[in-house]
């Protein structure tokens, strides 16, 4: 009942939500190019053979995806992994990351013209579902035409837990959809159960089962040859609020440790130009990436505004400042440098990533500080104390290591709902 009002609701406010998305539009925040795909209209023909798709709301949730992906098109000859997403800066992201046979598609806007669209030209034979974005027209579609899906990397904190008992029916409905709910952890499992949800398993979290980012070989030499012997650390993923931590350390730094440089890579590096005008205005010398600037001899912060780079930057940095981790965001993965050898310093906030930081700290793989002067004094540390930070990158990649079986276990709870998509496709053929 529930489920066919917000249906009609969807039906009536379709003007608004175009009026919605042409306010984005204007703000940067869709691509007016691929505008048609957010109303399901596709920009390409479905390819043959299996078709898996695959949504992930956001940047982090569709990079997370990456090695299942992997896993998934080395699984099948004739598969073809359609990923959706609903943020520019993870279109743009993809269109670097997504290996041959995968493609992206703006997720199409929660409109029941704009979902049947979207179904009736790509046909999926299985969907998958990251983590906990739950949009009812789409579900509900998709389960009419009897395509099987799954809620992988399932999360529902108690906040969200909370919402959704507001609408028990509605929840009921949605997550009864889904053929299996493979959730994070035990906790995730049982307010899934609790909500309505079958076949719930555990299988961990498909973030930890990172692969080394990627690095563009020349812009790694070209920027090596620019610091030359200097000294450098990187400060990754930074969000409002954390750039001064990270100068504040800098300041300190740079007395003790002649010559450091500071590569500082926002999180959003559409926040660059403002960066670049504050960090000059306080004095620093500075050469910003986006537009195509090197480091000089005399540069002390190298801003990286730029995408997917962090692969090369953690290659040219040894210690590493996790963003996210010193204001309330929850924290970045820290397996990402550690798989680079990066010596990994993060803040207080990493309750996104609570089980791995407690296990690098419990293995002697990383170093939690608390503000500017612990963090100077840790990284200064580890830039004079090769052996240390020889120790700190051999055991972060050593609990790594221990994660690497979650992929295993998902793609093992997976492999009935792959089969059976697989066979779907060939009978179709």
């Amino acid at each position: 009942m529930i489920a066919a009002a917000y249906r009609c609701g969807t039906w009536l406010v379709t003007p608004l939500v175009r009026a919605y998305l042409a306010r984005r539009v204007a703000h940067g925040k869709e691509d007016a190019t691929r505008l048609p795909e957010r109303f399901g209209i596709a920009a390409g023909p479905r390819p043959e053979g299996t078709l898996i798709w695959a949504h992930g709301a956001s940047i982090g949730e569709s990079l997370a995806l990456l090695p299942l992906i992997n896993r998934l098109i080395e699984g099948g000859p004739d598969r073809t992994i359609l990923v959706t997403t609903g943020t520019v800066t993870s279109a743009a992201m993809l269109g670097k990351r997504l290996p041959p046979r995968a493609l992206h598609q703006f997720v199409p806007v929660d409109l029941p013209q704009a979902v049947e669209r979207f179904l009736d030209h790509w046909k999926p034979d299985l969907a998958l579902w990251v983590e906990s974005e739950l949009w009812p027209n789409l579900i509900r579609a998709t389960a009419r035409r009897g395509i099987p899906m799954a809620l992988v990397n399932a999360r529902l904190s108690e906040r969200s837990f909370d919402g959704w008992r507001r609408v028990p029916r509605l929840a009921a409905t949605l997550l009864s959809s889904f053929s299996a709910c493979l959730a994070q952890s035990e906790a995730d499992a049982e307010r899934l159960r609790a909500l309505g949800a079958a076949n719930v398993q555990v299988a961990g979290n498909i973030k930890f089962a990172s692969e080394a980012l990627p690095s563009d070989t020349s812009a790694h030499d070209v920027l090596e040859a620019a610091i030359g012997t200097r000294p450098r650390w990187l400060a990754a993923s930074t969000h409002e609020g954390e750039e001064e931590i990270a100068l504040g350390a800098h300041r300190l730094l740079s007395k003790a440790v002649p010559g450091l440089l500071l590569l500082l890579a926002p999180r959003h590096p559409q926040r660059g130009a403002e960066l670049a005008a504050r960090l000059s205005a306080e004095g620093f010398a500075l050469r910003q990436r986006s537009k195509g600037e090197r480091p000089a001899a005399d540069t002390e912060i190298y801003l990286a505004d730029t995408l997917g780079e962090l692969g090369t930057l953690f290659r040219l940095a040894p210690v590493t400042m996790i963003g996210g981790s010193f204001q309330p965001h929850g924290g970045h993965n820290p397996f990402e440098p550690a798989l680079l050898e990066s010596a990994i310093l993060f803040g207080p906030h990493m309750e996104n990533f609570a089980v791995i930081a407690r296990d690098l700290l419990a293995a002697g793989g990383a170093i939690q500080v608390a503000d500017a002067t612990s963090l100077a004094e840790a990284a200064k540390r580890l830039l004079c104390d090769a052996a240390l930070r020889r120790s700190l990158t051999d055991n972060a990649r050593a609990v790594a290591a221990s994660y690497a079986g979650v992929l295993d276990k998902t793609l093992a709870a997976l492999a009935p709902l792959l089969a059976r998509a697989d066979g779907h496709a060939h009978a179709g053929a």
